[in-house]
């Protein structure tokens, strides 16, 4: 028996069902990108806005790869419960406003007129960084990209999130409907220009004059979002079946923090997020720099640290003296200095509580989950960072090992010599590089300074970046994680 619509009156003492008819829902916004963080974070907001301000915000779902989400939640009449837990327990909640999900390459034609549907006013994106096919050192949109290869002909189907979006803007504007927002909930810098800047140069391969309407009329706010979501277990579906009495295939458990800025720029209404504990602010970029660097900075070197030296969860690298230790000296000592706080953020408090969120053992929060992707991550989370520390004259040796473990994860070989299961889309570039060093760490810097994409041409051509990197990657190989962090202490 799985949750849905007639299970779901049963679970009233097992967990917070939504207060509002579900039935009268009429949909207000697409999302692409139904994954854990969408459910547990942009969902959750908008369930508390129609509790607390009503409105049609019903959300249609958009899955731009694969079915999972479609056969996990659109049995479940589009519900699912959000699970936030920590040390003390689980605060169950049911969320409702998804209705459905459309997997776009076995539907366009549906998820195209999901995006045209007049009714529309938002739409919300979480397709991770790779997602916008830009690249990560200048921002554009990549030219050759295979998901871009329609661009240049409308009258052939999207082949990406930008491809779809700017179909619809297209398609709106013909038949006189009004624009939407369209809100990026991914972790980039300035992902609300990038994006804007992606569907712009998008729609000017084929039509400047649409290009010219997206450009004047389709607001693109920066947000940043924060909740940290790991990835959902069989023990985790088995768990919650016993304790609801049905099966929710689209479970999510997440921590109890969340946090959503939102740049006060949009093209239509929008749901009162603001009155689910959203902040709309007139520039989001501090609250982002901070949020990049202090916690998704320290998450990804916890990451391929804690991979390296053999460790599952990211409480239990935090669990180890020398990573901990680590962990705290480059929050404090390298990034703090690095970041300009926005009003009202205390910096120690700030990064006193992320230790602690890294910390929550509820989580089982996977270092190689968090690893993934990592060379379209480090240009925000780590390099950022240390562009500023170089142009300060301050050292950035802590930052640079970080970057120095990426190497060694992304050359596809463990310390132990095991192979890595490494999830990028430079995974088979990086794979070579590691072949070409057979172990070398001067060979190693030397192959992955050739990828500008991620270093971009100031560091790729910095000597001293080099061989500060080169020093870490060889600490690493020659030592190992934990006997590295033991010397340096």
């Amino acid at each position: 028996m799985r949750l849905g619509n007639a299970t779901l009156p049963a679970l009233t003492d097992t967990c917070r069902l939504p207060a509002y008819d579900r039935a009268a829902l009429e949909p207000g916004i697409v999302h692409l990108g139904v994954g854990a963080f969408h459910r547990a974070h942009q969902a959750v907001y908008t369930d508390d806005a129609i509790e607390a301000a009503g409105g049609n915000w019903g959300t249609v779902g958009i899955s731009l790869r694969s079915d999972t989400a479609a056969k996990q939640l659109n049995p479940q009449d589009g519900l699912f419960c959000v699970g936030a837990r920590d040390g003390a327990g689980e605060a169950l909640r049911a969320v409702g406003n998804l209705s459905q999900v459309v997997t776009a390459p076995l539907d366009p034609a549906k998820a195209r007129a999901a995006l045209a549907d007049p009714r529309i006013k938002v739409v919300t994106l979480t397709i991770t960084e790779k997602g916008y096919c830009l690249d990560p050192a200048t921002g554009n949109l990549l030219e050759g990209h295979e998901d871009l290869r329609h661009a240049n002909d409308p009258t052939l189907p999207p082949q990406s999130a930008i491809g779809y979006l700017v179909d619809a803007i297209r398609t709106r504007r013909a038949a006189g409907t009004a624009p939407f927002t369209v809100v990026s909930c991914d972790n980039l810098p300035s992902n609300g220009s990038r994006l804007h800047r992606a569907l712009t140069q998008y729609a000017a391969r084929s039509d400047d004059t649409l290009a010219r309407h997206i450009d004047s009329d389709i607001a693109c706010p920066e947000t940043m979002v924060d909740r940290i979501v790991p990835a959902t277990t069989p023990n985790d579906l088995e768990r919650i079946e016993a304790l609801l009495g049905c099966r929710d295939a689209g479970y999510v458990k997440t921590e109890p923090f969340s946090q959503w800025v939102i740049e006060d720029r949009f093209s239509a209404a929008v749901p009162a997020w603001d009155k689910a504990g959203a902040l709309i602010v007139p520039a989001v970029g501090p609250f982002e720099t901070a949020k990049l660097r202090l916690l998704n900075g320290p998450h990804s070197a916890i990451a391929y640290l804690g991979y390296l030296a053999g460790f599952e969860y990211v409480h239990e690298v935090m669990a180890n003296p020398a990573l901990n230790r680590y962990v705290d000296e480059l929050m404090s000592m390298e990034i703090m200095p690095a970041v300009d706080p926005p009003p009202g953020l205390d910096l120690e408090l700030y990064a006193r509580e992320l230790r602690q969120r890294f910390e929550n053992p509820a989580l089982e929060h996977r270092t190689w989950q968090i690893a993934m992707d990592g060379s379209q991550k480090l240009p925000q989370r780590l390099l950022n960072t240390i562009r500023r520390r170089i142009r300060e004259g301050q050292d950035y040796e802590r930052l640079a090992l970080a970057v120095a473990a990426w190497l060694v994860y992304a050359a596809g070989t463990g310390l132990d010599g095991k192979a890595i299961d490494v999830r990028d889309p430079l995974a088979e570039t990086t794979a070579g590089f590691g072949k070409t060093a057979n172990g070398s760490a001067a060979v190693l810097v030397e192959r992955f300074l050739t990828l500008k994409t991620v270093f971009g041409d100031d560091l790729v051509e910095n000597r001293d970046f080099a061989r500060t990197l080169e020093q870490q990657a060889g600490r690493l190989l020659e030592h190992g994680i934990l006997d590295t962090l033991e010397q340096a202490a």
